[in-house]
């Protein structure tokens, strides 16, 4: 005969056990290849992104994540849908009311102010805190993940200092999803009472006892589950299941569109060695030979240093060199242009507030080849066209001249 401490019940079958585990290993992944992003200068992050091969290994299997996690929410969303209009499951998830008093008077039992502990059904109030905290994070990291993956389709409609906040939002919520996982619900299931219902499925009476006496009364009452109909079930399905694949379908194509929709700076291109230019010394021209039938004359010395543009295209005359500098009007060009992306902020890495910054780069490298105007990416990008901060084709020959003209600070 069965005793308390061995008889089991059904906690969850084996489709949810593997939804909770795919979408586990999805934010795991996440989780790893998403902090070193966001803490780019600790030695631990480098040393990841460095095992992982570099920078793009890392976006690239964080993105495959992210993927996993969309598809897993779409799954969800039908199973959710199939069991409260299908099955007409109780929707035992949604928070009430009772939840609110429940938390009240387990505080009150914590700090000894209550005799019992809340008596609680299929749900705690911990448990959908929990839940409904993953799909507010979920909504957030997917709406901000779509910015930051999509930046030119988001400045069509916001302005660019959404992709900065965007990217910050991101960040903030993803360190406090990790947290929560690691202090609440570590604890909560896993070290104050080890629940392995999601490994096995089942529960014992003795935890149904502990956690849920409310649910395992009706489970004895033989009310926990409502009564199904078989033909209004059938019936059910007809209507569901046709309007769950036209449901699925646009979600798969707006995954699709998520993550195809553009080429952005964000991905790396791939790096071609600059042109080297030879210092080669100007020199003064010999002065003619003088015969007795005509006067001495002298040839005029250059009297401009040429150009790294010249020097590589081996011209004979030497050029004047360009007023701009960084400091007179190329500085403030990107301040005004610029900022809101690659500002503070610095997406993709690079920042353009400074001259030493802006040589720098980003994560992509270099973005500046100086004396090389047509080959350095910021330039390319730009006469790309449709970039966040467009600049004017005026503004790209005023940076192609400043940038051949050796990218001068002042």
């Amino acid at each position: 005969m069965s005793t308390p401490a061995t008889r089991t019940y059904e906690r969850f079958p084996l489709a949810r056990r593997i939804e909770h585990w795919t979408m586990m290993l999805s934010f795991t992944i996440l989780a790893i290849t998403g902090l070193p992003q966001k803490f780019p200068a600790s030695e631990l992050s480098i040393a990841f992104v460095y095992i992982l091969g570099g920078i793009e290994n890392l976006r690239m299997i964080h993105h495959f994540a992210a993927i996993v996690m969309m598809l897993g929410t779409a799954w969800h969303l039908l199973v959710f849908g199939y069991l409260g209009y299908v099955r007409r499951t109780r929707l035992s998830m949604l928070p009430n009311l009772q939840d609110m008093k429940d938390g009240w008077q387990a505080l009150l039992y914590n700090i000894g102010r209550a005799k019992t502990p809340p008596q609680m059904g299929r749900y705690t109030f911990e448990e959908k805190m929990e839940y409904w905290a993953f799909v507010w994070g979920a909504i957030i990291m997917g709406l901000t993940g779509f910015m930051m993956w999509n930046p030119l389709t988001t400045t069509r409609l916001l302005p660019g200092e959404a992709i900065p906040a965007a990217k910050a939002a991101h960040g903030g919520e993803a360190l406090l999803a990790v947290l929560a996982i690691i202090i609440w619900h570590m604890y909560g299931v896993h070290i104050k009472r080890f629940n392995k219902s999601m490994f096995t499925g089942r529960i014992s009476e003795q935890e149904m006892l502990h956690e849920h006496p409310l649910e395992l009364a009706d489970v004895k009452a033989g009310i926990a589950e409502r009564p199904v109909d078989t033909v209004a079930l059938r019936k059910r399905q007809r209507i569901y299941l046709p309007v769950a694949t036209v449901l699925a379908l646009f979600m798969l194509l707006g995954i699709y569109g998520f993550v195809s929709a553009e080429e952005t700076a964000l991905t790396t291109v791939e790096r071609q060695a600059p042109t080297v230019v030879v210092f080669v010394p100007w020199t003064a021209t010999p002065a003619p030979t003088q015969t007795p039938t005509s006067p001495p004359t002298e040839t005029a010395l250059p009297t401009a240093t040429p150009n790294a543009t010249q020097l590589a295209a081996g011209s004979s005359t030497p050029g004047v060199a360009s007023a701009l500098t960084w400091d007179n009007s190329i500085g403030a060009m990107f301040q005004a242009k610029c900022a809101s992306c690659h500002g503070a902020g610095a997406l993709g890495g690079l920042n353009l507030s400074t001259h030493s910054d802006a040589m720098q780069g980003g994560a992509s490298g270099p973005v500046i080849i100086a004396g090389d105007g047509a080959n350095s990416l910021l330039v390319t990008r730009q006469k790309a066209g449709n970039h966040p901060g467009q600049l004017t084709p005026e503004e790209i020959a005023q940076v192609i001249e400043w940038i051949d003209a050796g990218a001068l600070e002042k």
